[in-house]
């Protein structure tokens, strides 16, 4: 199986500002690439470039500007000319899939954060110094960078990335391994219901709360982005030191949301994982549910639209955004296969409005948002604690369904 490691890099001085001169040089290199792709389509004779043909430039590129393209990894510039190729294609698949397009862009060099090594040895080298009482990474042009490696790293490593995330460095590792040991079987099997008010509940009857880490930092995040509209919009170079620190200040606050979110998803995953041996939840389609509502054309008023609860639903969609379903089921399904446990995907369809006990299904067996009642036996309960349970019940059967 495949892992990735993510660890804190500390360089120098001047090591930083070779990184920084790296990811300049490698930002150059693609949007030059995607320049070129652009104007031999438009030309009359409608020329495709492909990765090919722009990776063979590479060699008289690098001889023409040894200063700059020229110090770098032959195989990190191949990386990002593929990156390109892979947003050319993947452009390609939603015209043909008729989805919004989304045309490549032009990247600023203050958005172009991740430069990648196809091999370790080829233009880099994790633990160059073995066997030092310090781990330090070796890149091309930049040298030896020390690591904080707060774990080791099993397996072979095969692929290295530098990253920068605002004013820290890191490097990203892919290791090979072998397939771990599963852990000791439970016996136990649980469904769970994502929701709002609470983060899960499971068939136990037990809640996770959930943490709201968005709404709890959105005060300090508004002050932040209006420190930073007081500033006019301009290129990055043209930045005042304010101008600077306004923007860092709001991707730190962005940042720290974000890792808050991970760790929550992680500690949440890891408990079900350790107690669970199946683990069953809703197939739920994210991105949908995000949707703004359609406009409601007022027949009355020519140009005139009636209320369609835009407001409302801007509420939910953030609150969703903030509770990280998606990224929290990612994070299950890969521990619960590195665990050796099951993880089912059932259809979501009614299962806060069925009733475990006599199998009625109906709207009005759920009155308010936290509370079941059915109307046919009067079976009564929490809402998501119902939702749990027919997820488990449809999960298990799904399970028996399935072909050994």
């Amino acid at each position: 199986m495949i892992r990735t490691y993510k660890f804190l890099l500390r360089p120098t001085v001047r090591q930083a500002q070779a990184l920084c001169e790296m990811l300049a040089d490698h930002c150059s290199l693609y949007n030059g690439a995607l320049q070129e792709r652009r104007d031999a389509y438009r030309h009359v004779s409608k020329t495709s470039v492909t990765y090919g043909m722009q990776s063979a430039q590479l060699k008289v590129i690098r001889v023409f500007d040894p200063e700059r393209q020229g110090r770098w990894s032959f195989s990190s510039q191949q990386a990002t000319l593929r990156r390109l190729d892979k947003a050319f294609a993947a452009f390609f698949r939603r015209v043909r899939a008729q989805e919004p397009p989304g045309y490549p862009r032009f990247r600023g060099v203050n958005r172009f954060d991740t430069v990648d090594f196809p091999r370790d040895g080829d233009g880099c080298r994790w633990d160059s110094t073995q066997p030092g009482p310090v781990t330090r990474v070796r890149f091309q042009g930049v040298g030896h960078v020390k690591v904080n490696q707060h774990r080791p790293v099993t397996g072979k490593v095969r692929t290295v990335s530098v990253r920068r995330e605002g004013r820290k460095w890191f490097v990203v590792l892919t290791a090979e391994q072998a397939q771990p040991e599963p852990l000791p079987a439970t016996g136990s099997v649980v469904g769970i219901d994502m929701g709002i008010a609470n983060f899960l509940a499971d068939s136990n009857g037990d809640f996770v709360p959930n943490p709201r880490h968005g709404r709890k930092s959105s005060a300090k995040l508004q002050a932040a982005q209006q420190a930073l509209s007081r500033f006019p919009r301009c290129k990055a170079k043209d930045r005042t030191a304010n101008h600077r620190r306004a923007v860092e200040k709001v991707a730190e606050l962005h940042g720290k949301v974000r890792r808050q979110r991970l760790d929550h998803a992680h500690k949440t995953a890891l408990t079900l994982v350790r107690e669970h041996g199946v683990i069953a939840h809703e197939d739920l389609k994210i991105h949908n549910m995000g949707k703004a509502p359609a406009p409601r054309p007022d027949p009355d008023k020519p140009g005139g639209f009636l209320p369609n609860g835009a407001a409302a639903k801007t509420g939910l969609n953030r609150s969703i955004a903030d509770a990280g379903w998606g990224v929290f089921l990612t994070i299950l399904h890969a521990k619960a296969e590195s665990a050796g446990r099951e993880v089912i995907a059932v259809d979501p369809r009614n299962t806060s409005r069925r009733c475990p006990e006599c199998g009625h299904t109906a709207k009005e067996n759920r009155p308010a948002q936290e509370k079941f009642h059915c109307v046919s036996c009067g079976h009564s309960a929490h809402a998501d604690t119902v939702g749990a349970l027919n997820v488990l019940r449809a999960g298990l059967v799904r399970r028996e369904a399935q072909p050994a």
